[in-house]
């Protein structure tokens, strides 16, 4: 595998003519991911979330200090300061928020579906499948290289949508709003209805949330958001006390392409997630070596004039950004799938087709008129999503991680009969005499209106 990196913002990664070796390619390491090491970051995070937890508001005081430089007036953000932040947003702003919000609704009122399906096994043997929403959930917004007002949309919409009974979010104070949250985040968390907000941050935020602070905050069922590794290493270290959704890592981007693809949208696509964070990955997977100069050549330019070039270079100078040349789609499906992105960007000459092929990824963009950016914003899908190639197996954000599947069985006598004698024998073989005695009892005499002569 060749790799290189002469005169071009990415490094290139030649898979061509790889397909027959003697070894065959392990899809999923051809792209090496950022380090990011949140085992070390639970040292750090133990102590907070122990202190959050033996001394409640007076640690979230000192930590708000040391963390974020800035103590708030009060923890949890007034109502008045939600109505400000909606009085001064911006009118293009407002109805950006809106459309976005109405949009993401619509979506997640559609992935809701049915609240019970009922299966009816036998005469009198029914199992009733029943969708309960979590009570209380704790959501985290995060604040830090950008306010991410798009993550109280993705994060409250589905809970409500599910119909969670309290909603609490959290994000991080900030010195130039006085210790509050940004004034975006909190103009959507008003306009969302959201009562219950707070100005704490990190991983103290994280311990909030799973322990409760007496006279401040309940503890919650459930912790969702994004943050950085310190959040991660909380939700990690505090899983188990609380649901969580996911562990997510750096932002990534990977965009499959041949010769019709345009290499400016691709360019600005791959340069549109390496702003979001130093270690963000931006890959592009290609058929067509004319292709991956022509974007090597554009990016120079479209970097350069980037507000946050710096950010952007050192994101495609990471180990996790390149090109990748390959043989043909085949072999691009199978470096995609094998990647299992957060974001996957199909801008083929039938991409419709090329995307039904995709089966590991957080989200599919169909086409040059599909960017990231619109899901991040007002596509109506999720943008929190897996991560770190977690795609192969997890989903991103959506109604279903607020809601519990519930089984409800309900047999009658008959129905119960019917098959007592192999339950009884199914319990007799994993030595498990008692559960065989639960069913037995019932047509012994002890059971409810038993004369024993069914069995």
């Amino acid at each position: 595998m060749l790799l290189t990196r002469i005169a071009c913002v990415l490094a290139t990664i030649d898979l061509r003519g790889r397909a027959g070796d003697a070894t065959p390619l392990d899809y999923r390491t051809v792209v090496p991911r950022a380090v990011v090491d949140v085992e070390a970051a639970l040292s750090v995070v133990r102590p907070v979330c122990d202190d959050v937890a033996a001394r409640g508001e007076a640690a979230l005081r000192e930590l708000s200090e040391r963390f974020d430089r800035v103590v708030p007036a009060s923890f949890r953000v007034p109502a008045e300061a939600m109505d400000a932040a909606v009085e001064h947003l911006d009118p293009e702003l407002r109805s950006a928020f809106e459309l976005s919000i109405a949009r993401r609704r619509e979506v997640c009122a559609a992935e809701l579906g049915p609240a019970a399906v009922d299966v009816d096994l036998a005469p009198g043997a029914r199992v009733t499948q029943r969708m309960v929403p979590v009570e209380r959930v704790g959501l985290y917004v995060p604040g830090g290289l950008a306010p991410l007002a798009s993550s109280v949309i993705m994060n409250v919409v589905p809970a409500q949508v599910a119909g969670c009974r309290s909603i609490a979010v959290t994000s991080p104070p900030q010195r130039e709003f006085g210790g509050l949250p940004h004034p975006s985040i909190l103009a959507v968390c008003r306009m969302l209805g959201v009562e219950e907000v707070y100005a704490v941050g990190g991983a103290q935020a994280v311990a909030m949330f799973a322990y409760g602070v007496p006279g401040l905050c309940e503890p919650v069922d459930m912790v969702t958001g994004p943050g950085n590794i310190y959040v991660v290493a909380a939700k990690r270290l505090l899983r188990g006390r609380v649901s969580i959704d996911s562990e997510a890592g750096p932002t990534e981007i990977l965009v499959l392409a041949d010769a019709t693809a345009d290499p400016a949208l691709v360019a600005a696509d791959l340069v549109s997630q390496a702003e979001h964070d130093p270690l963000a990955a931006s890959v592009l997977v290609t058929d067509s070596e004319a292709l991956a100069q022509r974007v090597q050549d554009v990016l120079g330019d479209q970097v350069a004039a980037t507000k946050h070039a710096e950010r952007v270079r050192t994101s495609m100078g990471g180990r996790q950004s390149a090109v990748v040349l390959v043989d043909d789609l085949e072999q691009g499906l199978a470096v995609a799938n094998g990647y299992a992105a957060e974001h996957l960007e199909v801008q083929t000459a039938d991409a419709p087709a090329v995307a039904t092929r995709v089966t590991n990824a957080g989200a599919v963009f169909v086409g040059p008129w599909s960017p990231v950016s619109l899901g991040d914003y007002s596509a109506g899908s999720t943008h929190v999503l897996p991560t770190g190639g977690c795609a192969c197996h997890s989903s991103g954000l959506n109604v279903k991680s607020f809601l519990k599947a519930m089984h409800v069985v309900t047999y009658d006598r008959d129905a119960l009969a019917e098959v007592a004698r192999r339950v009884e024998v199914f319990a007799e073989a994993e030595d498990l005499p008692g559960h065989a005695r639960a069913v037995a009892a019932r047509f012994d005499g002890a059971g409810p209106e038993s004369d024993g002569s069914d069995r």
